[in-house]
């Protein structure tokens, strides 16, 4: 279901205020902290077809692979060591 983004931080200043305890005269700080909220969602957001996630997964996988090749030689000189 698509909220706008008043909606949106509305909602969740109202569950901060009940996770809170109902505090009276505390509105606009739960309010901030859900636009804050709001926001951080909003710069952690994939694009539309998910190319910007793919890109970052392809990436993570070259990263595994040269973690993986480096620390490879260290592993087979353990278990050579080890094995004597």
């Amino acid at each position: 279901m698509f909220r706008s983004k008043d909606d949106w931080i509305n909602q969740r200043a109202y569950a901060i205020w009940e996770a809170a305890g109902r505090p009276q005269g505390h509105g606009s700080e739960h309010w901030q902290q859900a636009a804050r909220e709001y926001e951080m969602l909003e710069k952690t957001r994939a694009s539309v077809d998910g190319s910007e996630l793919i890109e970052r997964l392809k990436t993570m996988g070259r990263l595994m692979r040269a973690a993986d090749e480096q620390s490879a030689p260290a592993s087979k000189t353990t278990k050579r060591s080890s094995m004597r």
